[in-house]
């Protein structure tokens, strides 16, 4: 187990044990909606080069970065300036800033009208390349997941390829400045993820949490080297909450850690823009009455939740 009951799992089982892996990653979801994944695969290079990218964006000036920020954009691209993201729900903004990632689309690609180009940075060497790269190794690694769950739903494991081939997904670059003195927010308020799944990196520094079932906080730390992965609100309405989506929040740090920013690169993975979140007929019963009767599109979905957490006007 990681800390905080939060069930560690190898994803080189997957590959060994197909079925086990699958039962044991779903049970772990649907208990907590957190799972903690060890033999990743991703290339440790590849990780510390999006670190450094990261950290050498935050650390330009202001005015520069604001520079990076997409007008309309909804913040799904670029820059998102600090105290602009507010959790659904929250009086006051999250104390982050953070740059967006998405992906590359061919020319004329059907969803380029849903899935705007990336920003690229001139005053950061490499970071262009070195944050895509990880945003192809998120995503592979997301579509190795997303199989293991739909064998655990009973599911074809190819289910979900189709419908995130093009998926909106981003990988977003996240700074939380120093917490000096008293402050009147929070790092991330208490929220749910919008999208199917979420690949994390970068939590082994405290501060992340997840709200059991019982109503208690628990501290997501996970040993080096592992990837947080949590359902999101759409998965979570695909399946009529068999997976449930888990509110956490990243909580300011202790006193001795107040002085140190927080850096952590989480990977949104989402459907295919125009793909219709229709409950799945397997997750519907008697005793577990359809609850969204209406489907919706990704994109759909996707724009209603941006306006609840002040990126859309």
């Amino acid at each position: 187990m990681a800390k905080g009951n939060i069930e560690l799992l190898s994803i080189a089982e997957g590959d060994r044990d197909p079925a086990g892996f699958a039962a044991s990653l779903g049970a772990c979801f649907a208990r907590t909606g957190f799972a903690v994944i060890s033999d990743h695969g991703i290339a440790p290079a590849v990780i510390a080069a999006a670190f450094d990218g990261t950290r050498a964006f935050f650390a330009l000036p202001e005015g520069v970065k604001r520079r990076y920020i997409l007008p309309k954009g909804a913040g799904q691209r670029g820059y998102t300036a600090f105290g602009i993201e507010t959790a659904k729900g929250a009086s006051r903004p999250d104390l982050k800033e953070f740059w967006h990632v998405g992906r590359n689309l061919p020319a004329g690609h059907r969803l380029a009208s849903s899935m705007a180009p990336n920003l690229s940075v001139a005053e950061v060497r490499a970071f262009d390349s070195a944050t895509y790269e990880l945003f192809e190794a998120m995503d592979a690694l997301g579509l190795r997941l997303l199989r293991g769950i739909a064998r655990y739903l009973g599911l074809p494991a190819d289910f979900f390829d189709n419908t995130v081939a093009s998926g909106n997904s981003i990988l977003r670059l996240l700074h939380y400045p120093p917490v000096l003195g008293a402050s009147e927010g929070v790092r991330a308020g208490a929220h749910e993820d919008i999208n199917v799944i979420t690949l994390l990196l970068g939590a082994e520094e405290s501060g992340l949490q997840l709200l059991d079932r019982d109503g208690d906080w628990l501290a997501v730390d996970p040993p080096p080297n592992c990837v947080v992965v949590n359902i999101g609100d759409m998965l979570q309405r695909l399946t009529n909450h068999v997976l449930p989506s888990t509110t956490h929040r990243v909580v300011n740090p202790r006193p001795e850690r107040a002085a140190f920013p927080r850096y952590s690169m989480p990977f949104f993975l989402h459907f295919d823009s125009d793909f219709l979140i229709e409950t799945l007929p397997n997750c519907i019963s008697k005793a577990q009455p359809n609850r969204y009767p209406v489907p919706i599109t990704a994109d759909g979905y996707l724009q209603e939740r941006l306006a609840e957490i002040k990126l859309l006007s």
